[in-house]
């Protein structure tokens, strides 16, 4: 790839990543809210397997993360790779800014 090419392809990410709107942060920071009190769910089911409570509330959480993410990825595209999350057409995976990049 030529210096000229590089330097399009960096402009092109860049305006990219300018388009997107707050949306996009809230909804991003609802996604890690949700991962981070799962994670902490299933830190504490490990060790309290018969909390009933817990257990509810983890699969509550886990069905809300999964409506959060389907909404996410069908307006702003897929959040992860080898087959957990589909992509339109063409495909989005070439398409920057990536979730982890914002």
């Amino acid at each position: 790839m030529s210096d000229q090419q590089e330097e399009q392809q960096v402009e092109q990410q860049g305006q990219q990543e300018r388009k997107l709107d707050e949306h996009y942060y809230h909804k991003l920071l609802e996604l890690q809210q949700l991962d981070f009190a799962l994670v902490e769910l299933t830190l504490y089911l490990d060790t309290h397997p018969n909390d009933l409570h817990a257990l509810q509330q983890f699969n509550q959480l886990a069905q809300q993360r999964q409506q959060v993410a389907f909404q996410f990825e069908m307006q702003y595209g897929p959040l992860l790779q080898f087959g957990h999350s589909y992509s339109r057409f063409p495909w989005q995976w070439s398409e920057s800014p990536w979730p982890w990049q914002v």
